[in-house]
């Protein structure tokens, strides 16, 4: 995995966990914790397409802060109708 791909992770990673909100990832059929560096490793590629679920009491500022660092790394990220 290329060194702005590994950033991209440690970044998500970082920004999802100053948040209490669940913050999951689906891809395909599974789902990662965001909050999991080992799980984003796994599966984050640039070509992916996303959709990203957001609850909890901060969820609107999570998925504010969360489209801006996916957006920084230039990942398309769809935002889950919940």
């Amino acid at each position: 995995m290329a060194n702005s791909s590994n950033a991209a992770v440690v970044d998500i990673s970082q920004t999802a966990n100053k948040f209490r909100s669940s913050i999951v990832l689906q891809y395909e059929n599974k789902y990662i914790d965001v909050k999991s560096i080992l799980g984003l490793f796994t599966t984050l590629t640039s070509s992916g397409k996303y959709t990203l679920h957001v609850h909890g009491p901060d969820a609107d500022e999570a998925l504010k802060s969360m489209q801006e660092v996916f957006a920084k790394h230039n990942l398309a990220v769809q935002i889950a109708e919940e």
